[in-house]
């Protein structure tokens, strides 16, 4: 029998929770308190991050993976996603907010309501300590590298035009390859910070690793405090997020990490005054040359 993965016909197919129910018995014990879990709690499910679906269970996070694999999917956001195309309007894929028949005036002002209330309850999430030393490492830096992937690419890239006019050398990555290869270049001196909305980007979390290994200072920028890029990094940023955790596309929480990225650089410009203020006026002398 074909599972969802290999039968063509099953590809993009929510699963059906009785089809869980239907496997109940090939499933190992603690596999079965994951299955109950997710049968009694699917709205809440489709929010978790691996992390927290393993601690509401009561198991680890190698248990949720077989899982998933269990029941026929890649792994956790292969299933979290079919499990929320079957509990979650699919008008919600678009935005959490909007509703069918929504004009022009009602879309901009729930997406831009939504955008403020990210930012305040982001505000209000910030560890004011680690955000002290994650200034005073970047301030230090030989280096930094920015790492994103996806969506969080373009974060990344915004933070080295920040970034740059401080007087410290560094590089955005979006390709995985390099992301490794880099973080294998640096040492003591240098600071990754990588944004990942999920937090659970393997690649993003390999080359975290990897950045650690040679003892570089690791930061982590991501929407769920709970997930295995808080297990690695050395210092976590945790913006709160409206959007469901299976669709991958961040709107709001893009705009909460940029915020973080900003409160870092402007504490590292204060730290290093009179060097940015010459960059500064090096570059908008610079730009004179552009403009009419």
């Amino acid at each position: 029998m074909l599972s969802p993965v290999d039968d063509p016909a099953r590809v993009n197919t929510a699963p059906r929770l009785d089809f869980i129910n239907d496997r109940m018995g090939e499933l190992r014990k603690s596999e079965a308190k994951v299955a109950n879990f997710v049968t009694a709690n699917p709205e809440e499910v489709v929010h978790y991050s691996i992390s927290e679906l393993a601690e509401g269970a009561g198991v680890s996070e190698p248990t949720v993976i077989r899982f998933c694999r269990r029941v026929g999917y890649r792994g956790y956001q292969d299933f979290k996603i079919a499990l929320a195309q079957s509990v979650v309007p699919r008008i919600k894929n678009i935005h959490e907010a909007v509703v069918e028949g929504d004009d022009a005036r009602t879309l901009a002002q729930k997406i831009f309501q939504a955008t403020i209330a990210t930012l305040q309850d982001s505000l209000s999430m910030i560890d004011y300590d680690v955000l002290q030393r994650a200034i005073d490492v970047c301030s230090e830096a030989r280096t930094i590298s920015f790492f994103g992937l996806g969506g969080s690419a373009s974060v990344a890239m915004d933070a080295v035009h920040k970034f740059f006019r401080l007087g410290i050398p560094c590089r955005w990555y979006d390709d995985t390859h390099m992301q490794v290869m880099q973080a294998s270049l640096l040492g003591p001196e240098d600071v990754v910070v990588a944004i990942t909305h999920s937090g659970s980007s393997k690649d993003i979390i390999e080359a975290i690793e990897l950045a650690n290994e040679v003892g570089a200072t690791t930061i982590a920028i991501t929407s769920h405090m709970k997930s295995p890029v808080s297990k690695v990094a050395s210092l976590v940023f945790s913006v709160s997020s409206s959007e469901t955790a299976y669709r991958f596309e961040p709107m709001s929480s893009r705009i909460a990490q940029l915020s973080v990225i900003d409160a870092v650089a402007v504490g590292v410009a204060l730290n290093r005054e009179a060097f940015y203020a010459d960059a500064v006026r090096k570059t908008r002398r610079a730009l004179v040359r552009k403009r009419y």
